[in-house]
């Protein structure tokens, strides 16, 4: 289960940005997880719950943002929105697509506390 490094990893930062905002109690932890990064938001949900216990950080809502996959599609000149990452088709022409151009992040978006 990767999500448990991924959530150690994402309370290392938090506890840094919190640090260095100079905040006393960090009410949400907001993150942005890519469809095709592999992360399952309630796996890592349940992993960042277990990691920042006995922490500054212990009870503070992890709030995810599931992005969904951008493609950029050469026979359109276009990027797009797939509702789906799989097939990896242009929604327009139907041909596969030539980049991906989102949809893999994990990322630290924001710290919601108190100072």
């Amino acid at each position: 289960m990767h999500e448990v490094s991924i959530a150690q990893s994402l309370l290392e930062l938090a506890l840094q940005v919190s640090r260095e905002q100079g905040l006393g109690r960090v009410k949400a932890i907001y993150v942005r997880v890519g469809v095709l990064s592999g992360v399952v938001p309630d796996a890592l949900e349940f992993a960042f719950e277990a990691v920042s216990e006995g922490t500054p950080l212990a009870g503070a809502a992890l709030v995810i943002e599931e992005v969904p996959v951008k493609v950029f599609c050469s026979p359109c000149g276009e990027e797009h929105l797939l509702r789906r990452p799989f097939p990896m088709r242009c929604p327009a022409c139907g041909k596969p697509v030539d980049k991906i151009m989102g949809g893999r992040e994990i990322e630290l978006r924001a710290l919601e506390g108190t100072g």
